[in-house]
């Protein structure tokens, strides 16, 4: 069967397509070229604002992605997301922090970020909940310090390492044995009418209560509290998939002095 008249037949009614673009591309310069000061921009916003705006959301999604894959990627020896009860910033204390612990002659750069909010009370906590997910995920939350909300949604995704497996004996019995270390359920699911789903869940020692050390003191006070209201608790963590353990538990040892 002859299918040559076919092929040309198809082949010609591609040049047909592009030279019909290709004319109204033509036109657009011409037009474009005729008009003079705010009538180009008029033209080009009538047009073009959606392949505009299009590719400029394109763009912001590309360098968007290349920073996330760049932060996750740089060498950095430690990121801690601090997520106090108040408006406080620590910025002192894990400069202190960050000088002792690069002492040993590693100089690899160590990341606190004091800027992620959390709360629960806020309208937009599902952008909250979903900026810690994607920062665990790509391994950029090495620890955590922070207090009950962001700690309730750290253990329903199952980010918080077990305590007891992760810290040497030496540190976590007599933290343990002295009450501070928190058992919880991670794990739960919670479904749309309210219920639980705890087939997937599990109890552990997922966090170190740091309110009474003297971290806690001075970063956890000042908190808006109506008479006889107890201060929110401050907890850390460490995150299950970190691959910077050691260095997590310097951090632990010098919250916990």
């Amino acid at each position: 069967m002859n299918t040559e008249p076919c092929e040309k037949k198809k082949a010609s009614g591609e040049e047909k397509e592009e030279s019909v673009f290709r004319q109204e591309v033509r036109r657009d310069i011409e037009t474009f070229r005729r008009l003079h000061g705010r009538r180009r921009l008029r033209f080009v916003y009538d047009y073009y604002r959606w392949k505009i705006l299009g590719a400029v959301t394109i763009l912001i999604c590309l360098i968007l992605a290349a920073n996330i894959l760049w932060q996750g990627h740089k060498p950095c020896r430690l990121r801690v997301c601090v997520v106090l009860n108040n408006d406080q910033y620590c910025t002192d204390w894990f400069d202190a922090f960050r000088k002792d612990l690069q002492s040993d002659g590693n100089k690899a750069a160590v990341e606190v970020n004091q800027d992620q909010p959390f709360d629960y009370d806020n309208i937009y906590y599902y952008i909250h909940e979903l900026e810690v997910m994607t920062t665990v995920s790509s391994q950029r939350m090495d620890a955590a310090v922070c207090g009950p909300d962001m700690y309730s949604y750290l253990l329903s995704i199952n980010a918080c390492a077990p305590l007891d497996e992760t810290l040497p004996a030496d540190d976590f019995e007599p933290w343990n044995a002295e009450g501070l270390a928190v058992r919880s359920t991670a794990g739960l699911i919670i479904r749309e009418d309210g219920t639980t789903d705890d087939s997937k869940a599990s109890e552990g020692l997922f966090a170190l209560d740091i309110s009474g050390t003297a971290f806690g003191q001075n970063y956890n006070a000042d908190q808006m509290l109506a008479d006889g209201e107890e201060p929110a608790p401050l907890y850390f963590i460490i995150i299950s998939n970190t691959e910077h353990t050691d260095d997590c538990v310097k951090l632990a040892e010098a919250l916990m002095r």
